[in-house]
């Protein structure tokens, strides 16, 4: 079972800081040499007049030091997760800031760099948003339709097409499993997986940790997949159980009558024999 672990957000600053402005990471740069990372403004405008890292003293590079600096999005990500209220604040004050200087030259990035991701400025929390996510079967899997198909089937048949959905960000991967079960009556002996791109998700992530984790932009619907498979394999070989209690029936324990999985390790007590 997973347990989850609380830590203070102090504990974790040392690597969520800036060494040069003293604050968290905004648009957080990291210097290829030595891996230090830094806010984009604060290590460009260090980096005009030096050509070593503020941390290790690195040569950063002889003659041209911003070539050697790399944008960090997956440290910046963990850095608005993390932090509560930073990414909504530093989005709000990009949009003042062009408001207030509306000749200044726009980035031609994305949104994001000007300040126009207002998603996550609903609601009073993460937990309140609304999540628009689409979801497809994955075609790559070896079953095809979300009904029950053997594995002897042959190849995957073409999708059943692409759904969407609004969902609360606080909406785990297991809650989303079972939308997909009842909705296509999937029989309980097969299990749902939901996957990102190929990635299968675990149970326990929530909507707002998959946009977090993984590079979604929030410039269309989350893409998600599912795909069906059994919910436990079938055993080759069945040890002999002594003569006493033997169960007669021919069946081993994943083809027994219950839908539901048994895991392999809980085997029938020897004394419990079928009648």
């Amino acid at each position: 079972m997973h347990r989850t672990t609380r830590i203070k957000i102090t504990e974790l600053n040392p690597h969520l800081m800036c060494a040069l402005c003293g604050g968290y990471f905004i648009d957080a740069t990291t210097i290829v040499e030595c891996l230090h990372s830094f806010c984009k403004t604060c290590i460009v405008r260090y980096l005009e007049t030096n050509k070593y890292c503020p941390m290790c003293d690195v040569q950063v590079h002889k003659t041209r030091p911003l070539l050697s600096i790399r944008s960090d999005k997956t440290l910046q990500d963990i850095v608005y997760k993390l932090v509560p209220g930073l990414f909504k604040d530093e989005m709000k004050r990009r949009r003042d800031f062009y408001a207030a200087y509306p000749v200044a030259e726009v980035p031609l990035g994305s949104q994001e760099e000007r300040g126009e991701v207002a998603e996550r400025d609903q609601g009073t929390g993460p937990e309140d948003e609304i999540v628009s996510l689409s979801i497809e079967f994955h075609r790559g899997c070896r079953y095809g339709r979300l009904r029950a198909v053997p594995p002897q089937a042959p190849p995957c048949p073409p999708s059943p097409g692409l759904r969407f959905l609004r969902c609360p960000a606080a909406m785990t991967v297991l809650h989303l499993a079972k939308f997909l079960r009842n909705k296509m009556d999937v029989p309980s002996k097969y299990r749902v997986e939901v996957l990102y791109e190929d990635e299968p998700l675990k149970d326990y992530y929530t909507l707002m940790d998959i946009a977090y984790i993984y590079p979604w932009r929030r410039s269309g619907p989350l893409a998600l997949k599912y795909r069906v498979q059994p919910s436990c394999k079938r055993l080759k070989l069945c040890p002999a159980l002594p003569s006493e209690g033997t169960n007669t029936s021919g069946a081993s324990e994943c083809e027994s009558g219950s839908d539901k999985a048994q895991s392999p390790g809980l085997a029938s007590p020897p004394g419990l024999a079928s009648p």
